[in-house]
């Protein structure tokens, strides 16, 4: 038998929880009847969750065997959520999707056909539309992509997502990436391996609002540059040549206009804009350096990723013998 392992990262998921419940069963009974070597788990990971998606995991867990649980202690973040998932996943194959409906479970048999037959070790979805999404935010996403691929050897796919179904040999890689600052997107590409990717247009949420604002998608591009690129401490070393270049060039014009016309009386709004000009450079730079060194320093501190409160096995001792 082949054990397909799912992993749900969840945040707030009650309202969507039991449309994707009943739709995961139903696509994975259809590929069991399919495929009678197949058969499935799926890893809810409780990102601490606010609302009742505790609770309704508990009751999938109790009532379904092939359902369990990891809930966390507090809320660690998706990252920490889909580690947390491919370390507890068991299965010859692994699958991370969102909870929400927005990957689609229809596309777990093409998945399914693509890895199986050993020609590809990753199926992915890219999505081609960003229908739904403001253009403001469709933009940034574009341009992050863009910059990320320019300024890091590891290639991000435009459009590409976390919903993955992959071998173990490529799960096994992934996790043998202990960081704590991850960014699993550019993690996904580094590692390497045959990837076929699946392109669809955008779907709407099934239920419930979105916990990624534009500000935590901006930090979180932030982390993805800072993890898997040193340029922006190039560009800080730039930004300093220029600023000398630009001082060298000024004290020779001020030496050549003294020497021929002479100087008049010291301009003070000039003066005032050279000092915000190197005030300016230096701050930006000494943040760049700064966020190096943040995250140099909380590898240092080798934190857990994440904590864990509960599982389904909780549920399940408490359960009366049949």
């Amino acid at each position: 038998m082949k054990l397909l392992s799912i992993v749900v990262p969840c945040y707030n998921e009650q309202e969507v929880l039991p449309m994707f419940y009943d739709k995961i069963t139903e696509v994975m009974g259809q590929m069991m009847e399919k495929h009678s070597e197949l058969t499935y788990e799926v890893i809810f990971i409780n990102d601490g969750s606010k609302d009742a998606t505790l609770q309704g995991l508990r009751k999938y867990a109790a009532m379904d065997e092939r359902i369990r649980y990891i809930s966390f202690t507090r809320n660690f973040g998706k990252e920490a959520g889909m580690f947390a998932g491919l370390e507890a996943a068991k299965g010859d194959y692994v699958v991370v999707m969102d909870a929400d409906l927005q990957h689609p479970p229809e596309f777990l048999p093409q998945m399914y056909e693509y890895v199986s037959s050993g020609e590809y070790d990753c199926a992915t979805t890219r999505r081609v539309s960003r229908e739904g999404e403001s253009k403001i935010r469709s933009w940034f996403a574009r341009k992050f992509y863009s910059i990320m691929n320019k300024i890091s050897q590891t290639e991000i796919v435009d459009g590409a997502q976390d919903y993955r179904f992959m071998t173990r040999q490529m799960v096994d890689s992934i996790l043998s990436m202990r960081e704590y600052n991850r960014f699993s997107k550019g993690i996904f590409s580094w590692v390497g391996y045959r990837v076929k990717y699946i392109e669809y247009k955008n779907v709407e949420r099934a239920a419930g609002t979105t916990a990624w604002s534009f500000w935590g998608l901006f930090k979180y591009s932030i982390e993805g540059i800072v993890a898997f690129s040193t340029a922006p401490l190039a560009i800080a070393s730039l930004l300093g040549v220029i600023s000398c270049l630009i001082a060298f060039i000024m004290a020779i014009v001020i030496i050549v206009q003294k020497l021929t016309v002479g100087i008049a009386e010291p301009g003070y709004p000039t003066i005032v804009c050279l000092i915000l000009l190197i005030g300016g450079i230096q701050l930006f730079t000494i943040g760049i350096l700064g966020q190096y060194l943040a995250k140099t320093y909380m590898e240092c501190k080798r934190r857990p990723v994440y904590l864990v409160q509960e599982t389904e096995e909780d549920v399940r001792k408490n359960l009366p013998e049949q």
